[in-house]
């Protein structure tokens, strides 16, 4: 029975709602979560309160607790005894774990494709709101449209099991990149990267999209890595 002393239905938690409407729920908000963290919105290390995030969300503080373990889960969050939600703060071996596995799931994406033409409105959409980002000097932006491009090309799998693993990795990606101060000297060389891959894509080259592919991952794991290594903070022996 509930407070009221209505009998509920076997499974529906105190809240009156089925636990599997619960759970979906839970899953939506999760969604929101692991894209505002995707766009920059929750910096690491940032405590996500359970009151404002989940007046802003309009959601129940069961619910968003379900959501916080489910990011949790994807090494988006972490959860500290007495002390609340925290954004993760990725290590430099989170960071070579990323990129092994965007290298594993992209590059099987394109190895895998049929034959053209592929459906690539997601791909064409991100490289131009990159462009167009770039020209108004709004880096984030850029960076937003990068991750957005590397979605829908992992999309072309049509694998939504794939398509969930790497909006988690991206998402960690992001905050893996965070520290970096110079957001124009890291983020502009994906343009003309995404935009050779995009048009190797276009003209049909399968081939051609996934050794492009594979010269990006390099120079951006190797970007990135020496980009973290200049703005690491100075230990207490330094």
């Amino acid at each position: 029975m509930d407070a009221t002393g209505t009998p509920q239905e076997p499974g529906t938690p105190a809240d009156g709602r089925p636990a599997a409407e619960r759970a979906g729920t839970a899953e939506r908000v999760a969604d929101t979560l692991r894209a505002r963290i995707s766009e920059g919105a929750f910096p690491p290390g940032s405590r996500l309160s359970e009151e404002a995030v989940g007046g802003d969300l309009g959601v129940s503080r069961n619910t968003l607790r379900e959501a916080f373990r489910l990011l949790v889960r994807e090494r988006l969050l972490v959860h500290e005894l007495n002390r609340g939600v925290f954004v993760r703060v990725p290590t430099d071996a989170d960071v070579e774990d990323i990129h092994r596995t965007r290298r594993l799931v992209e590059s099987a994406a394109l190895r895998g494709l049929g034959r053209p033409p592929y459906p690539l409105e997601g791909l064409v959409d991100a490289v131009v709101d990159g462009e167009r980002a770039a020209l108004n000097d709004d880096w984030p932006a850029v960076s937003t449209a990068n991750i957005r491009f590397h979605l829908a090309l992992v999309a072309l799998a049509g694998s939504a099991r794939t398509d969930e693993l790497m909006r988690g990795v991206l998402a960690e990606l992001r905050l893996a990149l965070h520290p970096v101060a110079d957001a124009r000297a890291l983020h502009e060389p994906y343009l003309a990267g995404n935009r050779e891959i995009l048009a190797a894509l276009g003209a049909g080259d399968r081939d051609a999209a996934e050794r492009l592919l594979d010269r990006y991952l390099d120079d951006s794991h190797a970007q990135v890595t020496a980009a973290r290594a200049r703005h690491r903070p100075p230990s207490p022996a330094d």
